[in-house]
């Protein structure tokens, strides 16, 4: 696991490999740059920021869902050797799904999308129709109040009911039977997508005026009866229902489990910026690049492990899983309102060159793995009495599977 704090690296020097993950991928040709910064999360020492609108942000995502239906409904429709791009059109409509829900509902909700109150309410309460995900205005008044305030990673935050719960993850077990727990017994288990998905439902409707109901009924009326006239009900269900549901809740509890660490149990200090800062790390999908100056056999070897481990590895766990800002979900946290927030990793970038007064240093895990890892041990390291299942026997399953997207 490569845990880093900024400027630091046991045996290495200040700030040696902070950038020297990222940096040692320049040693590719320069029109890889920008793709591999976006693949990471991080931008190579001196890169030329790009900033994208928010507006682009939403764009990308309508866009990838919609290409991700249509190579689907060309599978479909061609039938035979042409259903093998079915895994294509099911990670591009995902993928749009958890942009749209990760980071333009978020903002919505935060009322920072395009910073126009009623503009950034209408788009999120359609998202969370579209979606059947969480009430927009029930999520916006939970998140900043349980999540970006003093009950942050306490038992009022919904992130932590969710992992005492609804994964059943509790302080004392071991990495590997949280692992196991989260594996076998929650992802595997059709009775718990079944419970998510009724809970996903519930969430919405329990709060939804009855003419956001009816609204909703009209809209998904409407993709049903055009299904049975066009004779498209493999497409729908195909296309859409298995990417909103199953795919949907594996990426949707993989990222959960990456979100924030869990304070020590000899924290004695619970407030303040250093310690709302220590419970947040960004995530960079990569690895170090092979060495110049390898013989040619081993250069060869060194750079095909790399390329496989990167597309293979890296890539489906930053398209699927930590989709758009979720890799700098730190810089989120300490500011939560920045109107830079569609340059996401170049303006965490920056701050973490200089972070602002009061704040610790920024620190990165590189790995879907290693970040889950290091979540797993923080909770088993946690004080069992403050984090005690027990005590959170009054919260309904209902909002504590709709918490899972905090």
């Amino acid at each position: 696991m490569v845990l880093l704090d900024r400027g630091y690296e046991p045996g290495a020097g200040r700030g040696a490999d902070a950038a020297g993950i990222r940096d040692s991928m320049r040693t590719l040709p320069g029109v890889l740059a920008l793709p591999l910064t976006f693949l990471t999360g991080k931008p190579h020492t001196d890169q030329r920021p790009v900033r994208l609108s928010p507006t682009a942000h939403l764009l990308n995502a309508l866009l990838s869902t919609a290409c991700g239906l249509a190579v689907t409904g060309t599978a479909l429709t061609l039938g035979a050797g042409w259903l093998a791009l079915l895994p294509l059109g099911w990670a591009m409509t995902l993928h749009g799904m958890r942009n749209l829900r990760m980071m333009i509902f978020h903002q919505c909700a935060h009322q920072n999308m395009w910073a126009r109150p009623r503009q950034d309410r209408v788009l999120g309460r359609i998202i969370a129709a579209t979606l059947m995900i969480q009430h927009f205005e029930r999520y916006r008044t939970e998140h900043v109040a349980d999540h970006h305030a003093l009950h942050h990673m306490t038992l009022r935050d919904p992130t932590v009911q969710a992992f005492l719960v609804s994964l059943e993850l509790h302080p004392g077990m071991t990495r590997r039977q949280m692992w196991r727990t989260v594996l076998l017994r929650k992802l595997a288990s059709p009775v718990f997508h079944a419970r998510f998905l009724v809970a996903r439902a519930r969430s919405y409707w329990s709060t939804a005026s009855r003419t956001e109901r009816a609204l909703t009924l009209a809209g998904y009326a409407t993709a049903a009866g055009l299904a049975t006239w066009l004779h498209g009900w493999t497409f729908l269900l195909v296309g859409w229902v298995l990417p909103l549901t199953l795919f949907y809740q594996l990426s949707n509890t993989l990222r959960l489990c990456v979100k924030h660490t869990f304070p020590a149990a000899t924290t004695t200090e619970r407030r303040g910026k250093a310690y709302f800062g220590s419970l947040t790390n960004a995530i960079f999908l990569g690895e170090r690049a092979p060495a110049p100056g390898l013989p040619l056999p081993r250069r060869l070897l060194a750079w095909t492990r790399w390329w496989t481990r990167m597309l293979l590895v890296h890539f489906p766990a930053r398209y699927l899983v930590l989709t758009g800002d979720t890799v700098c979900h730190d810089f989120h946290h300490r500011h939560p309102m920045s109107r830079r927030w569609g340059a996401y990793i170049f303006e965490r970038a920056a701050d973490d060159r200089a972070p602002g007064r009061g704040w610790p240093p920024y620190r990165e895990v590189w790995g879907l793995v290693a970040a889950v890892n290091l979540v797993f041990d923080s909770l088993a390291a946690a004080d069992p009495a403050e984090y005690d299942p027990a005590r959170l026997a009054e919260v309904s399953g209902r909002e504590l599977f709709a918490a899972f997207d905090d």
